[in-house]
């Protein structure tokens, strides 16, 4: 099924028999289903993307399947559009960042091969919860080129329902299957084999990402509401949304997966703390600045939306300080309003520019990306795996582009947006 493709739905009974407590209902897969034998590592290592994507094909087949057998309209119109999310579009980053970091932490093993791509294709799972809310929340219609979750359900209820009843059904279905990508995610975790320290590890990372993720999305909605752009407090959603979540857990996942020690992975955390801060602030600088035909997106989203970007927060802190009262009232009278024009995104670039703000943020991911690489040059690991991790850890920060023979990294401009996507 192609869920961007609207069809004719007729609400009528369900006919007996879909439901699990019903005589006759199909069992849905067991969750101790035997996993699929993954090739060697090295094996792996030539395509780690392709490889995420084999594994979540029969992840996602048999999560399906188990939706079909609880109730096929909740398959349709939920699950399948899940599965389809998942599997199209997006970078997959974090599995990559997962993978090196346990490659370069010596694991070699198939068994924790294949744990590493399962943990890879949760964090693909739990990407597509986050997106899909925040389309809901953004209230954006486009996502990578295609209608955003919310706003495929409502054009397939648009003709036999009310309006505000299709907008209403495609919010609440986003959401649902946003919470349904994070059940996947879970269950994923919950069923993949490690070692008992691994496991615990692994567990403990899990669910402090989950809700660094959360927290960062609920500190983003709320400076946007509340116009709040101070210097700690977007650095704080920074380090949350990105940091964190898009960076540094993923690679002290691998670390965990691979065994690794304290020393190694404190070292491997700080390396993508920093690097996951810079790639945020990257995110800033192409959001008000990028090109559309570079970055995918168009330009100016930040700005209309009020988000409290650490470029919006050093920009008014400057004009305060010197007393810039133009600066002072473009920034209160553009940022944050949808129907600004052109010409006044332009006015807020240039004060961002006058400011000195601009400069500064470039000035910081330079130092943050180096930072960063001294973390991860001090640790003690395996060379090539070293060396692409180096190369993805610079890419995210828009400062590189080579991942090693094999492997699709996005340019520098394109990297920075990571599965952001392209909205509009």
């Amino acid at each position: 099924m192609n869920p961007t493709t609207a069809k004719d739905h007729r609400v009528e009974p369900r006919p007996r028999g879909h439901l699990p407590c019903e005589q006759g209902s199909p069992a849905p897969p067991p969750r101790s289903a035997a996993h699929p034998a993954v090739p060697s590592p090295a094996t792996v290592d030539a395509d780690v993307t392709e490889a995420v994507r084999g594994v979540l094909a029969g992840l996602l087949d048999r999560r399906t399947a188990a939706a079909e057998a609880v109730d096929p309209l909740f398959a349709e119109d939920l699950a399948a559009r899940v599965a389809y999310f998942t599997q199209n579009g997006g970078k997959f980053n974090r599995s990559r960042l997962l993978w090196w970091a346990m490659r370069a932490c010596g694991g070699t093993e198939p068994a924790q091969a294949q744990s590493a791509l399962r943990v890879g294709a949760a964090l693909e799972l739990i990407q597509t919860c986050a997106l899909v809310h925040d389309d809901v929340m953004d209230g954006a219609r486009l996502r990578r080129g295609r209608p955003a979750l919310h706003a495929d359900v409502t054009a397939q209820y648009a003709e036999i329902t009310s309006r505000s009843r299709s907008a209403r059904l495609g919010q609440a279905a986003a959401i649902l299957a946003g919470d349904l990508a994070l059940v996947w995610a879970d269950d994923v975790v919950a069923d993949t084999g490690m070692t008992p320290e691994s496991a615990s590890r692994v567990r403990e990372l899990w669910r402090s990402m989950r809700m660094e993720m959360v927290a960062g999305q609920y500190l983003d909605v709320h400076g946007e509401a509340t116009s709040v752009r101070s210097l700690v407090r977007a650095v704080r959603a920074a380090c949350l949304k990105s940091a964190l979540y898009s960076v540094e857990r993923p690679i002290a996942l691998g670390a965990a997966l691979a065994g690794a020690d304290p020393v190694t992975t404190r070292a491997l955390c700080s390396a993508g703390r920093c690097v996951g801060f810079a790639f945020q602030l990257r995110d800033d600088l192409l959001d008000a600045f990028g090109e559309p035909g570079d970055t995918g997106k168009p330009s100016g989203g930040d700005i209309r939306s009020g988000k409290p970007t650490y470029l919006a927060a050093v920009a008014q802190a400057r004009a305060e300080s010197t007393g810039d009262r133009h600066a002072l009232a473009v920034l209160r009278d553009t940022l944050g309003r949808e129907d600004a024009s052109e010409a006044e995104l332009t006015a807020v670039r240039r004060v961002f520019t006058a400011t000195g703000a601009r400069d500064t943020v470039e000035s910081k991911i330079g130092r943050l990306v180096a930072q960063g690489l001294r973390h991860l040059d001090s640790a003690v690991l395996e060379p090539h795996g070293r060396s692409r991790l180096r190369s993805l850890l610079r890419s995210a920060a828009g400062e590189g582009d080579d991942g090693g023979p094999g492997e699709v990294v996005p340019s520098p401009l394109r990297s920075a947006a990571m599965d952001e996507g392209a909205r509009r």
